[in-house]
């Protein structure tokens, strides 16, 4: 409920709470941005949006957040970096 969730952020915060985030799963996709969208973010016109889903688990698969951002999609590099 504030904007400065003090030093190690919202993940900290769970923690100390007994609900450490242990695994993320991420939704992506990408679209036209709405008109409110493009204006908020200072997008240049023709340029797509990232939508980006993620949610927090616990070690026993209880959710404990869920943050929906939009980005510009000129602005942002996704990188995932993952064992085969």
């Amino acid at each position: 409920t504030q904007e400065d969730t003090g030093e190690g952020g919202t993940y900290a915060r769970l923690a100390e709470l007994g609900h450490k985030p242990v695994h993320f799963r991420e939704e992506i996709r990408s679209r036209m941005p709405t008109k409110d969208e493009a204006s908020q973010l200072g997008m240049s016109a023709g340029t797509p949006a990232l939508l980006i889903c993620r949610t927090a688990f616990t070690g026993d698969g209880r959710s404990v957040e869920v943050n929906e951002m939009t980005l510009d999609a000129a602005s942002y590099v996704l990188e995932y970096d993952f064992d085969a």
